[in-house]
């Protein structure tokens, strides 16, 4: 009975934490949190913040330039040369025809940036650029057979580096990773143009509880 009991209450805390997730995902993140326990060893390299959020942040980050650094040697041999490049002509390819400010921003792009991302696939000859039929004030944008030819040859290699990254890693690990880190990706892609021009602190006021901040609520709620 206390097994049950400890089973359910752990249930229950995880539940309250990602309730869009299924027992199957509970029982991947139980499996893990206990695998991991019995594993600890060095984290990663350079200052290891002494946070749980600075070091998660950490370690995302540093896989991000750890996987930006070997997409480079991917693309050896082919018009591209950096990883948002392809983000761009992936994001073509399967949205089919996007506005020009779309495909910028939904790449998480600054327009400044991403403009002159554009301007240089399309020097390359990789994408071009027409009127919005619907929006004179607008541009869309389609790729070329070259950036078609491209495509077909990046995407099997960007598939080979994803393996490569994550080789050591199971289903489960992997299955549970997007699970939990899915909605922090869905929830500041959401607000990143909103906050343009604000100051941080005023973004942190808006998106963080302090614990005085959540008596309050509580009192207000109740």
């Amino acid at each position: 009975m206390e097994k049950t009991i400890e089973l359910v209450n752990l249930w229950g805390a995880f539940a309250t934490q990602h309730p869009d997730a299924s027992i199957e995902d509970f029982c991947r993140h139980l499996l893990i949190h206990r695998r991991e326990n019995e594993n600890k060893g060095p984290l990663l390299g350079g200052v290891v913040p002494m946070h749980t959020d600075g070091l998660l942040m950490k370690l995302i980050g540093r896989i991000h330039k750890l996987h930006v650094f070997y997409a480079s040697a991917a693309f050896v041999g082919t018009p591209l040369g950096q990883l948002e490049e392809f983000g761009l002509l992936a994001t073509i390819q399967q949205r089919g025809n996007p506005k020009k400010s779309e495909l910028i921003y939904s790449n998480l792009l600054e327009l400044s940036s991403g403009t002159d991302m554009v301007n240089r696939l399309k020097y390359k000859g990789l994408i071009k650029e027409f009127d919005d039929k619907d929006d004179k004030r607008s541009k869309r944008m389609s790729l070329t057979p070259l950036g078609e030819k491209t495509m077909s040859t990046c995407i099997h290699r960007v598939l080979k580096l994803a393996r490569m990254m994550l080789y050591e890693m199971t289903e489960d690990d992997k299955q549970l990773c997007i699970q939990l880190l899915k909605h922090v990706e869905i929830k500041f892609a959401g607000l990143i143009q909103k906050h343009k021009g604000e100051t941080f602190e005023d973004i942190y006021k808006e998106l963080v509880a302090e614990p005085d901040q959540k008596t309050e609520k509580k009192k207000k709620n109740s």
